[in-house]
């Protein structure tokens, strides 16, 4: 799956992309997740490494489908923590959500993983006593999961203000959503970059499990052995002599 495209380190320098105006995180992560695109239409979630956004590591987080209109937090960033004031891994995306919003947010995670589309949401949190007023943006962006399906998303989310008291939920008040096509991506990615030797494992970001590693190309019999135990035997008994 992809493997073609696959960079070992997925380290891609970022100094060249343009921060939007008070919300450089999302400009950092979109643009990140444009280069590992290149002409395809999703990148695979194997693909991101979490040294390309480390500026953005504490407000970025990934997702998986697990059903219909459905899609929990595999990983987060501690912004995101935060604003729940609670571990928020195995929670679904809505419950950032005031619920009257739940089911438009539930439809365009759909559309994204159906589609596939991009997204990109404007929320305000109202103020309360305890609790001022918030503005924020997230951006949601397909990914491939090991077996090919797109049922992962990288995604981030930026407020702005004085967080408050937890936990704190969001009115939706705008949403757009863009359609992808393959080989329209306006980025593409660099040559490898050669393996970084001795570098710290980044935290706050990795997703639990073992790494996949993509099937192996080396023929099976240069794995186990050259010569392969043969299946019959013939034994010849003195009876047979004339």
């Amino acid at each position: 799956m992809d493997n073609a495209h696959h960079n070992a380190q997925n380290v891609i320098s970022m100094s060249d992309f343009q921060p939007e105006t008070g919300y450089p995180a999302l400009s950092q992560v979109e643009a990140y997740w444009d280069a590992l695109r290149g002409n395809r239409l999703v990148p695979a979630r194997s693909d991101v490494d979490p040294r390309g956004i480390d500026g953005a590591l504490e407000n970025a987080f990934v997702l998986e489908r697990v059903a219909a209109g459905i899609a929990r937090l595999r990983v987060a960033g501690t912004h995101l923590t935060s604003l729940m004031g609670m571990e928020v891994r195995g929670m679904p995306l809505t419950t950032f959500f005031a619920p009257t919003d739940r089911r438009r947010v539930s439809d365009a995670l759909e559309e994204m993983f159906q589609a596939p589309a991009t997204l990109n949401l404007r929320m305000i949190a109202p103020g309360a006593p305890s609790r001022p007023g918030l503005e924020a943006r997230m951006i949601l962006l397909p990914l491939k999961s090991d077996l090919g399906d797109i049922s992962r998303a990288l995604g981030c989310l930026v407020t702005k203000g004085e967080l408050g008291s937890a936990p704190r939920r969001f009115d939706l008040t705008a949403l757009d959503s863009q359609r992808l096509i393959a080989g329209d991506g306006s980025v593409s990615l660099p040559s490898p970059l050669p393996p970084v030797g001795n570098t710290v494992k980044a935290t706050g970001f990795n997703e639990p499990g073992t790494r996949f590693e993509g099937k192996s190309t080396t023929p099976l019999e240069s794995r186990v052995g050259s010569k392969r135990p043969p299946y019959l035997r013939l034994i010849k008994s003195d009876e047979d002599k004339d």
